[in-house]
């Protein structure tokens, strides 16, 4: 009777291990120090924890590539990524974008020149200087080098100098200055600047702006479960500012709600990293 009761309380205390979900782990770029993305995202693993019902863990990474290698091997189940770390990320294995902020699909960029410069369309930077930000930048290099390829600009060889500021600021500056005849940087570090007075826009002029494109979004691990990644998608996506603990949620994340996110709005930005021979080499190696 007692060994009875004693395997009895063995099988018990197996099904409950195996009912237990697994630990959910998350991270995001690392823009800010680890004990501000911890409190930062705090309020984000609450909430999943509360609407998976397992438990939620926030991991600190040191970098960008270091977010994009983890997500890729599968030691990350959801991260928040850029669009060059969402492209390295597919590098390791297939995964797979589920939410952006309202404004993700709609990024441009901005090509500028001296305000004397005599070029009007993008077509007259050709044998001129000109300038990228961060190789590595989505907007400031990687989709405005598609754009001007697709318009028959082949950046190595047809401008004079090319260089690489490593910043949207810095280009404007190198522009407005005269270190280069022309450049380019995200359209939202522009705005930033045009609000500041950082920059002296006597001296600058925008010749052309891109297309949009899409390039932050959340993106889950590869070889995901069609079912847990249908419910960390219907719990991001159902985030309503109107409810208190949501909203909470939302002014962390920097988005007044979120929308579907699919692979294929990310194709250009892939081609365009490809084209740049920025994916000869993956993170990690």
């Amino acid at each position: 009777m007692q060994t009875g009761k004693f395997w009895l309380l063995v099988l018990c205390c197996a099904a409950s291990v195996a009912q237990a979900a697994p630990l959910l782990k998350l991270s995001a770029l690392p823009d800010e120090g680890a004990s501000e993305q911890q409190r930062r995202y705090a309020p984000l693993v609450r909430y999943l924890s509360a609407e998976l019902k397992q438990k939620v863990q926030f991991v600190t990474l040191p970098d960008y590539s270091s977010v994009a290698e983890a997500l890729g091997r599968g030691k990350l189940d959801l991260a928040w990524l850029g669009g060059f770390s969402y492209v390295q990320a597919r590098q390791l294995g297939e995964v797979r974008p589920i939410a952006q902020r309202e404004e993700d699909p709609n990024h441009t960029s901005v090509f500028i020149v001296h305000e004397d410069s005599h070029a009007h369309q993008l077509k007259d930077l050709r044998g001129k200087s000109f300038a990228f930000g961060a190789q590595t930048s989505a907007a400031g290099h990687l989709m405005p080098r598609w754009f001007l390829q697709r318009d028959g600009l082949r950046p190595e060889t047809d401008f004079r100098r090319l260089r690489y500021s490593g910043s949207h600021e810095v280009t404007a500056l190198w522009v407005a200055t005269g270190k280069v005849e022309a450049g380019v940087l995200g359209s939202a570090g522009w705005q930033r600047l045009v609000d500041s007075d950082k920059l002296d826009l006597s001296e600058v002029r925008v010749l052309a702006t891109t297309p949009a494109y899409s390039e932050f979004n959340w993106s889950v691990r590869p070889r995901m479960s069609h079912a847990l990644r249908q419910k960390l998608t219907q719990a991001l996506l159902k985030l309503d500012p109107r409810q208190p603990a949501h909203r909470e949620v939302l002014t962390a994340l920097g988005a007044p709600k979120l929308i579907a996110a699919q692979p294929e709005q990310f194709a250009a930005l892939e081609q365009a990293a490809r084209s740049a021979g920025m994916l000869d080499k993956k993170p990690g190696n």
